[in-house]
């Protein structure tokens, strides 16, 4: 995977819009947008573009080299969300 979103995310959906193949999850049409904590990069639909991470309102998503140790445990969770 090499985008994560941590839990300083909001939801805003500005990074699902710039995505060209749709790989944050889950997206309005998927029921279970209001009962996540945040959004998530699916790391098999990822194509490293980098798209969202300037447009995301709230610094939330790292690259998996640049993540901060603090967060290092979302590059998992991330992961999980689509095991």
């Amino acid at each position: 995977m090499a985008y994560v979103i941590i839990d300083s995310c909001t939801k805003d959906e500005h990074c699902i819009d710039s995505s060209p193949v749709n790989c944050i999850h889950p997206t309005k049409d998927e029921s279970d947008l209001a009962t996540v904590p945040q959004l998530y990069v699916n790391p098999a639909e990822c194509i490293d573009c980098g798209a969202c991470m300037p447009i995301c309102p709230t610094g939330s998503i790292y690259t998996t080299d640049d993540i901060p140790e603090e967060y290092k445990d979302f590059v998992e969770k991330n992961a999980a969300r689509f095991n």
